[in-house]
């Protein structure tokens, strides 16, 4: 392995950068690390030597993420899924009317950005980066506008990922209940399932069930913001991986043969969750941080504690 000498600051050539990310992506991959092992990793690694797939890593951690999403679906029963999503719907349409009028407050309040500060508050509201990546055609936004809300949103979210868990032993949650709060107070999906699954099945599976059921939300969102931007020309973009997900579970319900390789797609489906948690992990980085900017760092951080707090409150209280 070659390196490139420097007296200040040796560090690695281009394709020994390469062969460490790869390494470290497949050890991600493995069922020893867990997912907040790998943000972590992935983290560590943005920060000593950077992402050589950057492009590549955003385009396919999508796809991976929509795999796992899907693949967890032969884990799930059809009823139990169906509960879970009643339970949570009530809790989700005041979370997110809620979270887009104080967004809307905060905005006006701070001096920010109109574009900036409704695409922090819909990724908040719905669903992190999706949400996000839905709106920007509606909205027009600029380059910077969207880096500014990607980034102050995946930073909150991989804290929420790594400091989740010990705070639902620390409140004493019930599986069910710490489920339900990952789902409302988590913004993107792939922390959601990160974070429960760190907890345990029944968890996963109520996170999984209530967040996506919250990802169609997108719709109604999207139709908002074409009013609210008077933009009529963009097209709404709709989630098809979920409807994927909801035949998954139709199918570990009805077809009993299924069970057979089930623990087998939902091993893979971790795998991919894991993977796709430390390739967002190296996303992240100090420049990046600094690149957000105070006001709409405060709104992002103000809007977390509000649906996070407001959400375990009224769990522990009604839920």
């Amino acid at each position: 392995m070659k390196f490139i000498q420097s007296e200040k600051n040796p560090l690695p050539s281009f394709t020994s950068k390469k062969i460490i990310f790869i390494i470290c992506a497949i050890l991600c991959a493995l069922p020893v690390v867990s997912s907040p092992v790998a943000l972590i990793i992935g983290f560590i690694v943005a920060q000593i030597i950077g992402n050589p797939y950057e492009i590549q890593s955003r385009k396919f951690s999508g796809i991976l993420l929509k795999f796992a999403v899907v693949g967890l679906g032969f884990g799930m029963n059809i009823f139990s899924a169906i509960k879970a999503g009643k339970e949570g719907i009530i809790f989700t349409i005041i979370s997110i009317i809620s979270l887009m009028f104080l967004g809307y407050l905060l905005t006006k309040f701070f001096k920010i950005e109109k574009v900036t500060g409704y695409l922090i508050s819909a990724g908040t509201a719905i669903c992190g980066g999706s949400a996000i990546a839905a709106i920007v055609p509606i909205t027009n936004a600029k380059p910077n506008q969207i880096s500014v809300a990607l980034a102050v949103v995946f930073t909150l979210n991989s804290i929420a990922l790594l400091i989740f868990p010990a705070l639902g032993h620390l409140f004493n949650l019930s599986q069910h209940d710490f489920g339900l709060w990952c789902a409302i107070a988590i913004h993107d999906t792939s922390s959601v399932v990160g974070a429960a699954s760190k907890y345990g099945e029944e968890a996963l599976q109520v996170a999984t069930t209530v967040k996506l059921a919250r990802a169609l939300w997108i719709i109604p969102l999207s139709f908002l913001t074409l009013l609210f931007f008077k933009n009529s020309a963009s097209k709404i973009s709709i989630p098809w991986f979920i409807g994927l997900f909801l035949v998954a579970i139709c199918i570990n319900t009805y077809v009993p043969f299924v069970h057979k390789i089930s623990p087998f797609i939902i091993s893979l489906s971790k795998a991919a969750l894991t993977l796709t948690l430390f390739l967002i992990g190296t996303s992240l980085s100090f420049k990046m941080m600094k690149n957000i900017g105070f006001k709409p760092l405060l709104m992002a951080i103000l809007l977390w504690f509000f649906i996070g707090i407001g959400s375990l409150v009224m769990i522990m209280k009604f839920g």
